[in-house]
């Protein structure tokens, strides 16, 4: 539509609001969510992950088979289903990124606080879950 409208010199707001009011796609997943940076420090990763308008209630962090499992889960109020919407960019629904983070590192190795809409995590280099090498006694 910008192509067919002639803009005065002054500059408004809303103009491309309404210019691509009808034209921009209504995105129906998370795909912006668990935007994630990763920095090596001396003795581990710090990992900071955007996960905007969840609460911390609704973060679950999980470590299974070395993978560190980070889900955010979002549900639609009663009081938010009524009434007719024109146009919905907010979403509901839950998203989830893991990250490998090896075998050798435990939960209790695992740091993580939450403050502003970003998710910041410490994951050592070395874990305490280290297995002891195990022989086999020849006879």
């Amino acid at each position: 539509m910008n192509n067919l409208i002639k803009r005065n010199t002054g500059v408004s707001i809303l103009d491309d609001f309404f210019d691509d009011f009808f034209t921009r796609p209504v995105y129906r997943n998370a795909s912006g969510c668990m935007r994630t940076d990763i920095k090596e420090v001396d003795n581990g990763y710090e990992l900071h992950i955007d996960v905007p308008g969840f609460a911390k209630e609704d973060i679950k962090i999980s470590l299974e088979k070395g993978y560190l499992t980070v889900e955010a889960k979002h549900e639609e109020k009663d009081e938010e289903k009524n009434g007719h919407y024109v146009r919905r960019e907010r979403y509901f629904g839950s998203t989830a990124r893991s990250f490998y983070v090896g075998d050798e590192i435990a939960e209790k190795d695992i740091k993580a606080e939450y403050d502003k809409g970003i998710l910041k995590l410490f994951v050592p280099k070395e874990g305490t879950n280290i297995k002891e090498k195990q022989y086999i006694a020849i006879e």
